[in-house]
This record gives C-alpha cells, structure tokens and sequence, in this order.
C-alpha cells in the first residue's frame, strides 16, 4: 500500500534531503539520525514502490547502519514466505540475478522494475546479509478483499498469521479513506473484507519479523502505507516480541500536521506517485 497524503513540501520551507525529526520537530542530520537507528532492534524504512529516490535512501540507509552493525539482517514486503530458500541462495551468492529474477517469479508478484530495486538486493548479496521473506503469498490479500477471510480455502487458510487485529479505530480510518479513493475497489469489495485483507496482510508481516529478529538487529523495507502511525506493521509487530523500533518515511510532500506520520520523514525531491 502506498497512498500517504501530506501538503506540499516547498510550503514548509524545508528544501530536498531534509530529515524532520517526530521527537524534536526539527530537521536532523543524517549521522543524528543514524546514531538513534542503531539503539532499534527493528528499523523500517518506508518507500512509494515506483519512485527511485526512496531506493536510494533506503541504500544509504542500509549502508550507514550495516558499517556499524554487520550482524544485521533484512526483511522485505517484495517477498512471500515460500520463497525463503531462493533469498537464502541470492544472500549466499548462490544466485545471478537473471536466475534470482526468475526463481522469486519476480514479475508476476511484485510486478513493479526490479532495477528500482537492483542497488539494495546487490548490497544485500555482497555483503552476504540475511535478507528474510515477509509476506504472505500475493494471491491470499486479494482473495480475502473479494470474500473474506472465511472464503479462503483450507490450503490458503494455512498460511494465515496466528493472531490478526481488526479493532484498530485510527488504523481503520486509515484503511477506509484508501478504500475510498478507488472506485474499482469500491465497486468490487466491501469495506470490512478489504479490512480484513489487510490487517492480514500487515499481521502476516508482523509475524514473519517477530519469529527472525533474534540476538541481531533487522531492517525492513515496505510500502510507507504499511508503516504510517505505526499502525501497520511496526505496532504488530511490537506487540508479538517488545523490540524497539523506529520508522523513516521518505515523502515529496509534507505538513506539519503529519510529522507523527514515523519518527523520522526525509524529504525527497519529486511529488509522490500513487501505485
């Protein structure tokens, strides 16, 4: 999920690659920023899919942090849980990425460029950095959006996360102004079976973070949407095994009224585009 609405950035003043502090409500260096991420256990780094320059802060990003703690692993919403072994051989460097592209079915799950994602996935592989399957099969959110989650079938329903909240008031105001905005997904779901599509959605994540981050520290990497307000996946995921954690948003467009939106909002140069 990727719609986040904020203001214009150049109303605020505050020009590209500025990063907006939650706690202060002021801007903050990067090495300041960097020096605060490394007291998390689980760091979640938000992306609009389609724009490059999220990519490229989530690099820099991974790149700061793995200098000063190279037991770090990664966990990726671009990947669901059967997957594992072929992440397993790409970290390994089992794998060239034409094969790697072609053993994760690249285009037909995640379907957006993978040379949007080519500098981050050939990091991760050099260095040999774990790097973890979050998601649950694609096919599964989009079947609960269409029936509910009581229509899945017995083999669907196994994968399903232990515990899935739906009582999420502000989480659930969230959602519905997503829903509301997509006449298509109005015309063929209800509301309460795209609720429960995503909470799945964003508690299968969870619970694929709460059983990997162990002794060593874990990034993730995610749609903004799913870590907005912390609602999505980092509150879930906190709620499965108290790790501190914190959140960066790259956003083009921002207000003040929206700085709770993660602890740390970097200011890009490009208005975002829905996807």
């Amino acid at each position: 999920m990727n719609p986040v609405n904020f203001s214009d950035a150049e109303k605020t003043g505050h020009p590209p690659g500025t990063i907006l502090s939650a706690a202060s409500g002021k801007p903050v260096s990067f090495d300041d920023m960097i020096s605060d991420l490394l007291t998390a256990r689980v760091i979640y780094v938000g992306e609009t899919h389609t724009r490059a320059e999220d990519h490229e802060i989530q690099l820099e990003i991974l790149k700061a942090v793995f200098r000063h703690r190279p037991e770090l692993a990664v966990g990726m919403e671009m990947f669901a849980r059967p997957y594992q072994k072929v992440l397993d051989d790409w970290s390994n460097q089992v794998l060239a990425e034409t094969e790697f592209i072609q053993k994760t079915h690249w285009y037909a799950n995640w379907k957006y460029d993978f040379g949007l994602y080519a500098g981050l996935l050939n990091y991760i592989r050099e260095h040999k950095i774990p790097l973890f399957a979050l998601n649950i099969s694609f096919h599964i959110p989009s079947k609960i959006a269409a029936g509910g989650i009581e229509s899945l079938l017995a083999h669907d329903r196994e994968q399903l996360p232990e515990s899935i909240f739906l009582e999420d008031d502000e989480h659930r105001q969230y959602v519905l102004s997503v829903f509301e905005k997509h006449g298509k997904i109005r015309n063929h779901y209800s509301f309460e079976h795209f609720y429960q599509a995503q909470c799945v959605w964003e508690d299968a994540m969870a619970e694929s973070i709460s059983r990997q981050v162990g002794k060593s520290p874990m990034m993730i990497f995610t749609g903004n949407g799913h870590i907005i307000n912390k609602f999505g996946i980092p509150d879930r995921a906190f709620a499965r095994f108290k790790a501190p954690f914190r959140t960066i948003m790259p956003v083009s467009i921002y207000s003040a009224d929206d700085l709770q939106a993660a602890d740390y909002l970097w200011i890009t140069g490009r208005k975002a585009e829905e996807s």
